[in-house]
C-alpha cells in the first residue's frame, strides 16, 4: 500500500447465537483490538416478514438505482479514457477527430452531472465508436511506420 495509509487486517465472525465478534490487527504494529456484538433483542416473525415486503416493494428502485450508478462508473471510465488518449496521442490524431472527442467528452461530463441514463449511455456509444476510430487509425498508422521500416531498410545483394 502507498506509505502513510495503514495496513489493517480485520476478521468478521459471527457465530450460532448471532454474536458478532471483530478483529483488527494493524500490521504494522502489531496492536490489536477485538469487540464483541450481541444483539439484545431479536425481531419477531411478523418484523422480519414486514422488512422482507418493505424490501421487495423497493427491488424495482434498488435496481433503477444500480444501474444508474453503474452507467455513470462507466461513463467517467470512459471519459477518463478518452483523455488519457488525447494526452498520450493528441499529436497523432486527426485535428478533426480530435475537435469531434473532446466535444463528446464536454458532453457527457455535463451529462453525468444528470440522472438521466438513457442519455448518458447514448453519449458513451458515440464516444465510443468515435475513440474505436482513433485506435484504428492509430494502428494503421503503427503499422504502415513498421512496414516502411522493414522495407525502406533495403540492401543489394551481390
Amino acid at each position: 500500500s502507498p506509505r502513510g495509509v495503514p495496513q489493517v487486517e480485520v476478521t468478521f465472525d459471527i457465530d450460532a447465537n448471532g454474536i458478532l465478534n471483530v478483529s483488527a490487527k494493524d500490521k504494522a504494529t502489531g496492536k490489536s483490538q477485538s469487540v464483541h456484538v450481541e444483539a439484545t433483542t431479536s425481531l419477531n416473525k411478523e418484523e422480519v416478514e414486514n422488512l422482507k415486503n418493505e424490501a421487495m416493494e423497493h427491488e424495482e428502485e434498488d435496481k433503477k438505482k444500480k444501474e444508474q450508478v453503474e452507467s455513470k462508473n462507466n461513463a467517467e471510465s470512459l471519459v477518463y479514457v478518452a483523455e488519457k488518449t488525447l494526452r498520450e496521442n493528441g499529436d497523432k490524431i486527426q485535428p478533426d477527430l480530435k475537435d469531434d472527442i473532446e466535444k463528446k467528452v464536454n458532453h457527457l461530463k455535463e451529462l453525468l452531472q444528470k440522472d438521466d441514463i438513457v442519455l448518458i449511455n447514448d453519449s458513451m456509444k458515440e464516444l465510443s465508436e468515435t475513440l474505436q476510430k482513433v485506435g484504428e487509425a492509430l494502428y494503421n498508422e503503427d503499422k504502415e511506420k513498421k512496414n516502411v521500416g522493414d522495407n525502406g531498410d533495403t540492401t543489394k545483394e551481390s
